[in-house]
């Protein structure tokens, strides 16, 4: 495709990116809004199947984790400008307004900082999908896939979500 005939389907880059998310963006934004209204009494259930929707989104959309790591999470991507404009805030205060509620109904820990439990799970999945690209030639980080990053963002997980930080035993 050259540059004349993008030019020729859309006449602004406000056009090409909203069909960008209009086409891409939006159904990856249902599949996890999803995780959250089918689990919605079940924290654990809901963030663990959070995790395994990334790496399944990242899966299936290659080009999403590099692309979400470079336009959406840096301080100027177009597209996170684009996002916002086009599709609003909603859908994070909502998300935002279940981990609330369930720390106060004591079924996730309560000392989670709701605002930053997306952006962590992201870290814990998107960017190491990300990452991975580059650690194709390593000897020991090149054996590592999303079987891997999954298992690990999990265990890390593990304690973390729960109602109740884990008691440490005195001797």
């Amino acid at each position: 495709m050259t540059p004349a005939m993008v030019h020729y389907y859309f006449k602004t880059r406000d056009q090409l990116l909203d069909l960008l998310i209009e086409e891409r963006f939006l159904p990856v934004r249902v599949s996890v809004e999803s995780v959250f209204k089918a689990h919605a009494d079940d924290p654990v259930a809901a963030i663990t199947q959070l995790v395994q929707r990334f790496m399944d989104i990242a899966a299936e959309h290659p080009w999403f984790a590099p692309l979400w790591i470079r336009e959406v999470i840096s301080e100027n991507g177009l597209l996170k400008q684009q996002i916002r404009k086009r599709l609003g805030d909603a859908n994070q205060h909502s998300m935002l307004e279940s981990i609330a509620r369930w720390q106060t109904e004591g079924r996730l820990n309560a000392d989670l900082e709701p605002s930053l439990v997306f952006l962590s799970l992201l870290g814990l999945t998107i960017l190491p999908l990300t990452a991975a690209r580059t650690w194709r030639k390593d000897p020991v980080l090149g054996q590592l896939g999303a079987k891997e990053i999954t298992r690990h963002a999990l265990a890390l997980l593990g304690y973390g979500i729960g109602p109740q930080r884990p008691t440490s035993k005195k001797h």
